[in-house]
């Protein structure tokens, strides 16, 4: 049997977890001298708390060799095999654990580690495909060719609401910051290449910005596959989500619509108010 596991980066609901029969290794949040586990025993909002009284972004590091060890333990029987995803390997070295505890375990020919080369549901949406293929039966082999082929098809971005929290990470300057606050600009951040980058700023309220990003995507959504997207958040008000959620159901697009909560490592880096539409391509349309 070929089993899935992922980082916490992947922001799948825990119901989509039981659905698909995926294990979480989870990544750590630093707030000071005090560690957690993202997923765990950490939620965003005590993150934002954090941060704001601080005035500084939280750490956030791999998950540990002892974490990857007891997981593998866990998940691992005689016979099965694992397939692991992690972040993009330019964001953490997650996966660089998960290879050192499959050779520590002895397990190392049965694991495979695929570096998503991307981050939050643009690495749920590999993880979903990769557990219906072992639901159905495919081997390991096959499965990771399936997904070598989509990474690259996969199109991951996120509207943010301020510019404060990337700027307590050092992704943005103290001027570009203030400036942003001041006229209202919400940066489109999209993941290429296993890195994030600034394509476009939307100024105006941040419904006005998620209904100019929405339509913005709709050409590139049309030639997706239909089987399900993702909207993607940090903790959003309720009407906002319900509006993006709206127009993509007029679309008529998607199978399924998905609605999950970024974890705490993208929080800590984008703070509240971010939200991303994620999908893949299909490059036979």
């Amino acid at each position: 049997m070929v089993r899935i596991i992922a980082d916490s980066t992947c922001d799948l609901s825990q119901d989509l977890l039981e659905k698909y029969k995926v294990a979480i290794l989870p990544l750590h949040i630093l707030l000071g001298e005090e560690e957690f586990e993202d997923g765990k025993d950490i939620r965003p909002e005590e993150i934002y708390r954090w941060s704001d009284e601080h005035g500084t972004t939280p750490g956030t590091s791999a998950p540990s060799m002892e974490s990857a060890l007891r997981l593998y333990k866990e998940e691992y029987t005689e016979g099965d095999e694992l397939i692991c995803f992690s972040i993009s390997g330019q964001m953490s070295t997650s996966g660089n654990v998960m290879r050192l505890a499959a050779e520590e375990m002895g397990i190392a020919d049965k694991v495979t580690v695929i570096d998503s080369e991307n981050l939050s549901t643009g690495i749920g949406h590999l993880v979903v495909e990769a557990a219906i293929m072992a639901a159905e039966g495919k081997s390991r082999k096959e499965i990771v060719q399936r997904i070598e082929d989509l990474k690259p098809l996969v199109r991951a971005s996120f509207i943010v609401d301020t510019l404060v929290y990337l700027h307590r990470g050092g992704r943005c300057s103290g001027l570009a910051a203030m400036l942003g606050t001041t006229l209202h600009l919400h940066p489109m951040i999209v993941v290429e290449n296993g890195k994030m980058h600034s394509a476009k700023k939307y100024r105006g309220s941040l419904q006005k910005a998620l209904t100019a990003y929405a339509k913005d995507l709709e050409p590139a959504m049309r030639k997706a596959k239909r089987d399900r997207v993702f909207i993607t958040h940090s903790g959003c008000e309720r009407e906002l989500v319900e509006m993006v959620r709206e127009f993509l159901q007029g679309l008529g697009i998607f199978q399924e619509i998905l609605e999950t909560r970024a974890g705490g490592v993208i929080s800590c880096h984008c703070g509240p108010g971010t939200l991303g539409i994620l999908f893949i391509e299909d490059k036979r349309v």
